[in-house]
Parts: C-alpha cells; sequence; structure tokens
C-alpha cells in the first residue's frame, strides 16, 4: 500500500452498519477486508462492492482464531464490528451472542496487540444499562438488572468487551478506540432482529398495524448511519485525541416510540396503517426488562471531531426512500 493508503479489517463488514463503513472506506481509496459469517449480515449488503478490486470477502467467524489471524496479517487497521444484533437475538440466542461479543472481542485484540494494529471497537448504548441519569456520559455508572433475565446480558458483555480493549491499551500498548453506538438507521437495516425504524416502516408500507411494544412512552434517539461511520473513520484517523478512549456515537435528539410511529405515518401519507400497542410479554416473554430512556451526551465526540448528527426528519425520509425503492 502507498503511504497514504490503508489495509483495512472490517469484521462484520456485511451487516448494516459494516457494509456502510466497508462502502466509504473503499471510496476512500483504501483496501478493505470483511470477515462477516453472514448470521445477521447478508452478502445483498457488499454485493455491489464485488467488482472493486480493493474489496475482499471472506465468509467466516471472529472465533475463528487462524481465519482472523491470516486477515490481521494483511492489515494497517481493525474496525471490529462482529456482534450479536437486536434484542430479539439476544434473548433468543444467548449463549451465541454472549460467546460472539467476549471471545470475539478477545480474539481481535490479543491479534492486533501482536504488531500493535489500531483497533476500533464498536460497544453499544446498552452498556449503561437501567442508568436513568441522562443524558448518558462515557463515564456514567452502569447499572444492570437480574442475571435470570437475558436482555442484559449483551450489555453486561460489551461492558466486558470495554475493560478488554482499555486493558490491552494499557498493559500491550494496543492502539484501541471504543465507540457506544446509539440506535443506528438508514438504508439495508433489517427489522427482522427487533430493529423498530425499519419495522415501523415496512409495516407502514404494507398498510399493516404498526406494532408497539410496551406502551410507547420509552424515549431513543437515532443517528443516521451515513454520519455514524464518518465518525468512525475520524476517531480512528484522530490518534492523539482517540485511543485510549470511549465515545458515546449517534444522534441526541431524542423521541418517544410512539411519537416516532406518528412521525413515521406523517412521513407516508398514503399508508392506511393504524398503531397499535403490544405488551412485551407476548413478545419477548415474561420479566422483560427494557431501557425506559437512551440518550448519549455527544459533548466528547464533537470535541475529537467534526461531527454534527443530522436531524431525525432528514434520516427518517433518507431511510423511507431506501425502502420504498425496494
Amino acid at each position: 500500500m502507498s503511504d497514504n493508503k490503508k489495509a483495512i479489517l472490517v469484521t462484520g463488514g456485511a451487516g448494516f452498519i459494516g457494509s456502510h463503513l466497508t462502502e466509504k472506506l473503499l471510496q476512500k481509496g483504501e483496501e478493505v477486508f470483511v470477515i462477516d459469517d453472514l448470521s445477521t449480515g447478508s452478502e445483498e449488503n457488499i454485493k455491489h462492492l464485488e467488482d472493486n478490486p480493493k474489496f475482499h470477502f471472506i465468509k467466516g467467524s471472529v472465533l475463528d482464531k487462524d481465519l482472523v489471524g491470516e486477515a490481521v496479517a494483511k492489515v494497517d487497521q481493525i474496525y471490529h464490528l462482529a456482534s450479536a444484533v437486536g434484542v430479539k437475538t439476544v434473548i433468543e440466542k444467548p449463549l451465541g451472542s454472549l460467546l460472539n461479543n467476549l471471545l470475539g472481542a478477545e480474539i481481535v485484540f490479543e491479534t492486533a496487540a501482536r504488531k500493535r494494529i489500531p483497533v476500533l471497537f464498536t460497544s453499544s448504548s446498552e452498556v449503561y444499562g437501567k442508568n436513568e441519569d441522562i443524558p448518558f456520559r462515557e463515564d456514567s455508572d452502569r447499572i444492570y438488572g437480574s442475571a435470570y433475565h437475558a436482555r442484559w446480558g449483551y450489555g453486561m458483555s460489551k461492558g466486558v468487551d470495554e475493560f478488554l480493549g482499555l486493558a490491552y491499551f494499557r498493559e500491550k500498548s494496543l492502539p484501541v478506540v471504543i465507540v457506544r453506538l446509539f440506535n443506528v438507521i438508514g438504508p439495508r437495516q433489517k427489522g427482522a432482529y427487533g430493529m423498530v425504524v425499519p419495522r415501523f416502516i415496512k409495516q407502514a408500507l404494507n398498510n399493516e398495524s404498526i406494532e408497539i411494544y410496551g406502551d410507547g412512552e420509552q424515549t431513543r434517539c437515532f443517528g443516521y448511519v451515513g454520519s455514524v461511520v464518518n465518525a468512525l473513520i475520524e476517531l480512528m484517523g484522530n490518534k492523539e485525541k482517540s485511543y485510549g478512549q470511549i465515545f458515546n456515537v449517534g444522534s441526541d435528539e431524542k423521541i418517544s416510540i410512539k411519537d416516532l410511529a406518528q412521525k413515521i405515518l406523517e412521513l407516508i401519507p398514503q399508508s392506511s396503517s393504524k398503531i397499535k400497542f403490544i405488551p412485551y410479554a407476548q413478545v419477548y416473554g415474561e420479566n422483560f426488562e427494557d431501557m425506559r430512556n437512551r440518550q448519549p451526551d455527544l459533548s466528547r465526540l464533537k470535541q475529537a471531531t467534526n461531527y454534527q448528527p443530522i436531524a431525525l426528519q432528514e434520516s427518517l425520509q433518507k431511510t423511507i426512500e431506501y425502502f420504498q425503492s425496494q
């Protein structure tokens, strides 16, 4: 590679966010290697990249040490996105979710540390658990529920991964950037794993009931995938401000799920869909617990980068246009 171009590994690169990241890196002229087992990702997400000579797809798991080792030997940077996707997946397949998060991160960190290859690790807003001190700061406390509730296992495993990454940074001098993603939305996202925006949009386009789980008063902040991907790349390139640090990444524009459904209906005026409320227990089983509110403090991210999230209305419009085109 030339001095100003890099070879980059993206784990989970056939997923929703990973495919957008891979696409952006290729547009910048980088050579990109993708590892994805296609358990939640899709070849359709990266099909348009296949003719690019700088794109290399490796079908396999980050739990395969030899496979990861071979890929890492070829690159200068790593974006580790491979992970379980969605609340539904975490509850229905807790063992696979935990192993992917814990062992996958360990393998990537350990392999990268041999040559001190920079790693950007994507954590999640789930790490804040039941903390109600909104907005969440990167140094906020983390409060989890009972171990009998599989819901909290995902956030705890991501939290352990953060400790692991920072330990490699301190003890092995591994350049590590940790980002906590907050409800990213946009083209290619699937509703099959419990993702609310694509599910609502598809229901509205199909004139089906828009199904809200719970009372709809829970609040979220939805960041557009294009803006988020740009932030990841900028953080990775900002060594002095990024290495050894944790950053919230997403939007800080808060909306209730009930208002989100109404806004989507306003943006799809031809829809005849009605809003329907469904108890959590009917969807996720008894004793399900949810995060009532989820909003990031983006001060640290804005100090380290030029990041400015786009408005929710625009994010939703772009996403709706994508689904309408399918």
